[in-house]
C-alpha cells in the first residue's frame, strides 16, 4: 500500500521479505518513495531536502 494515497501498489511483501532504501513507486498519486521493509514492518526513509543542504 502507498504511504502518501493509501491504494495498492504492484509490490508483494512476504513474511520473509527484507527491503532497504527501496524506492516504492505509486501509479495513482504518481510519487516515488523510499521504504525499508523487515517482517512486515514498513518504514518511509526520509530524504534530506537538496535545497536546504549548505555547504
Amino acid at each position: 500500500m502507498c504511504p502518501i494515497c493509501k491504494n495498492k501498489t504492484r509490490v508483494k511483501i512476504r513474511e520473509n521479505t527484507i527491503l532497504d532504501n527501496f524506492p516504492l513507486y505509486c501509479p495513482k498519486c504518481k510519487q516515488e518513495i523510499l521504504i525499508s521493509v523487515d517482517s512486515f514492518k514498513i518504514t518511509v526513509i526520509k530524504e534530506p531536502d537538496a535545497k536546504t543542504q549548505s555547504r
